[in-house]
């Protein structure tokens, strides 16, 4: 199964909401007109494309008047042209560009941040790289023991504080010592969940950085914000806070499987202009796929 299938099967609430959508406004046979557009505005807005719905209505709306859109299946191939425009990124996979590749993994608890890490872990284990994990989310027990479970599994190292409330800092600096005493190729650090309004955390998040750029020149090499795909808009709240902390160089959204609001993506992209690297699919280790625009897409406005 290719890619554009494995996402047309996993996305099917986004694309039941928008495909099926824009099927059922055309029901009927009915021509392109000020009612009709104005529902394919709300259509788009209710699958969370959020501030651009309006502004992609007004592209269509000028098609229309130039006489480009005279059914449905311009109205689809024009939106895909115009969603991918704005989609347009640089990279997808994270690179190892040094060894140990450091990756610093952010995002608010509940977000799907643990177990993006654990599939991850399995992507580059998979690819044949040896992974050391850091559980440097100290303020919560269950996060090292979950993160723990999820390395045994994947056959990776992690090196976690066996005391409550450690200093985060230290145990992601002794996560890159290790991956450097050990020959590691990625080391990948999870943090706790931090608020905005936790400054105290805030700050923490700044001293795992230059920690981990005193033991190892240029880390974290990746800095990655994972994002609850069930949120929708809410996410982009979410991620704003986090950018304006930390310097974030790319995204993971996770949960997209269970969702009809996977259309958020693009509103996260035109918010923060980072790069979306990868979707989480499912609860499976493999189901972390990278994100790819023109699949992603095709998925969402395919019409079977």
């Amino acid at each position: 199964m290719g890619l554009f299938d494995r996402l047309k099967q996993r996305l099917t609430k986004t694309r039941k909401a928008l495909s099926d959508g824009i099927s059922g406004i055309f029901r009927g046979g009915r021509v392109i007109d000020a009612d009709l557009l104005g529902e394919l505005e709300e259509l788009l807005y209710t699958s969370d494309l959020g501030t651009i719905a309006a502004s992609l209505t007004q592209d269509l709306a000028r098609l229309h008047r130039r006489g480009e859109l005279k059914g449905e299946e311009d109205v689809r191939v024009a939106l895909r042209k115009m969603l991918l425009e704005r989609l347009e990124q640089d990279g997808g996979e994270v690179e190892l560009t040094a060894k140990p590749t450091v990756i610093l993994v952010v995002g608010v608890n509940g977000s799907g941040k643990t177990t993006s890490i654990a599939k991850l872990a399995h992507r580059f284990r998979s690819a044949g790289n040896e992974v050391i994990l850091g559980a440097a989310d100290t303020f919560r027990a269950a996060a090292a023991d979950q993160l723990e479970i999820w390395a045994q599994r994947n056959g990776a190292d992690i090196v976690r504080s066996r005391s409550d409330g450690a200093d985060p800092a230290a145990v992601a600096f002794d996560t890159v010592e290790a991956g450097v005493a050990r020959g590691m190729d990625v080391v990948i650090v999870d943090t706790a969940g931090r608020l905005h309004t936790q400054k105290n955390l805030m700050d923490e998040l700044h001293k795992v950085r230059r920690v981990l750029g005193k033991r190892c020149e240029g880390a974290p090499h990746e800095t990655l914000l994972v994002i609850d795909g069930t949120n929708g808009q809410n996410a982009i709240t979410q991620a704003k806070e986090f950018t304006a902390a930390v310097e974030v160089t790319g995204l993971i959204v996770a949960k997209l499987d269970g969702t009809a609001r996977g259309g958020a993506i693009f509103g996260i992209k035109e918010a923060l202009g980072l790069p979306v690297r990868y979707i989480g699919t499912g609860e499976s280790l493999e189901l972390l796929e990278v994100f790819e625009p023109e699949a992603f897409v095709d998925a969402l406005l395919s019409a079977e």
